[in-house]
Order: structure tokens, then sequence, then C-alpha cells
């Protein structure tokens, strides 16, 4: 394993500047790539689990300003962060309403603060899927851009075989087989960046859905407890 290394190393050093530059290129692709993993799987395995913490946290508290308190410890988890600002747009409003009014709240002043609870909900949850997709999208020019540019490694390194073999005027395997070899690592070294970068950008990506999904659902279910909460107000 350590001679076959070597030899590729070797290779690789009696390429052409084209190649290398190739190779310079996959390799800032494939670290970039593996950073990106890295920081997202952290990142999004954060998320789902204090996501979860929230989630049970919040249906085990009596009110919302129960809730409200144990949200801001949990700060990784997205559905946490939507309840904080919607619970924060609600009390705004809430507040503004009464200074505005100073009586009880009317029919109108009602739809006002759904509509706003609902854009609130609608905005936090456009920013924290965008948070999540973050640096996601490179990966995915990486797994389709990686192999072409090994390819075109590869021909570049044949075509200056092909030139060589012209200049020598042998056609010998010996001749032939070295050139051919170092070329043909570009395009290995394209395949090993592109497959482990289509795989994180599936992975990444259906986690991500699922978020959302979660993200959607606990809005729903979170306005509805929000519109029980300012009825009940418009009743005392």
């Amino acid at each position: 394993m350590a001679t076959e290394t070597l030899g590729v190393f070797y290779m690789l050093s009696d390429a052409g500047p084209v190649v290398k530059f190739v190779m310079l290129l996959l390799l800032f692709f494939s670290i970039t790539s593996w950073a990106i993993m890295f920081i997202k799987f952290r990142y999004i395995r954060k998320a789902f689990k204090e996501s979860a913490d929230f989630t049970d946290i919040f249906w085990q508290c009596r009110n919302l300003a129960d809730a409200f308190s144990k949200a801001k410890a949990l700060r990784s988890s997205p559905v946490a962060r939507i309840f904080i600002t919607a619970y924060t747009e609600m009390t705004r409003a809430d507040s503004k309403d009464k200074e505005k009014t100073q009586i009880r709240r009317t029919q109108s002043s009602y739809f006002q603060i759904i509509g706003s609870l609902k854009r609130s909900l609608n905005r936090s949850i456009n920013v924290e899927v965008r948070r999540l997709v973050q640096l996601v999208p490179f990966l995915a020019t990486a797994g389709n851009t990686a192999p072409f540019i090994g390819l075109f490694g590869t021909v570049w390194g044949i075509m200056g075989t092909f030139h060589g073999i012209g200049l020598s005027g042998s056609a010998s395997l010996a001749v032939v087989a070295p050139g051919i070899s170092e070329a043909l690592i570009a395009t290995a070294a394209g395949l090993a960046v592109a497959i482990p970068a289509v795989i994180g950008y599936n992975y990444f990506t259906d986690r991500i859905r699922i978020l959302d999904s979660e993200l959607q659902s606990f809005s729903s279910d979170l306005l509805n407890i929000m519109e029980r909460d300012i009825q009940n107000q418009m009743e005392v």
C-alpha cells in the first residue's frame, strides 16, 4: 500500500502543469467538501436534538411564558428560535394594542395580530431553512463538476502523451503507459471528490427537508395555540 502511494506521488510529480493544476483544484474541492460535511453534520445533529428536546418541553409547559423561558436555553434549535420570534411578536403586538385602545381587544385588532404572527412565523421559517441550507449547495457543485474536472485533466494528460509519442516516434507500452497512468489519476481523483460530496448533499438535503416539515407543523400548532390565547383574552 505504501509502495502504491509513493508510486502515485511519483507519477504526479512527473505530470504536466495542467494536470497538476487540476489535481490541486480537486484537492481544494475535496478539503472544502469534507469541511462542510463535518460542520453541517454537527450543526444539523444538534438542531435535531435540541428541537426534539424543546418540543417535549413545550407540550409539558402550562403556558407560553414558561415555554419562552425554556426556549432561551436551546438556541441551537430552529423550533425554539421560531417560537421565540413568534412569542416576542405576540407580546409586542399585545402591548402595542393595549397602549392604543386601553380597552378590551376588538375583533379588528385580533385579525391584525394574527396576521402579524403568521408573517413573523413565515419569515422565521424562511430564515431557519436558509441557515440550514447554507454551504450545502457547494456539495452539489463539487459532485457535479469534479468528475468533469478530473476528465479534463485526463484528456489533457493523454494529449500530452500522444504528443510525446509523436516526437519520440515510439509507441511501445513502456513509452505510453506512464503518461496514460498519470492522466488517469485525475479521473480517479475527480470521482473520489464527487462520490462523498453527492452522498453528503443527499443526506443533508433529506435531513433539512425533515426539519422544514417539523418547523411547518410546529408553526401551525403554535399559531392555533396563540389564536386561542388571544380569543380567551378577548372574552375576559
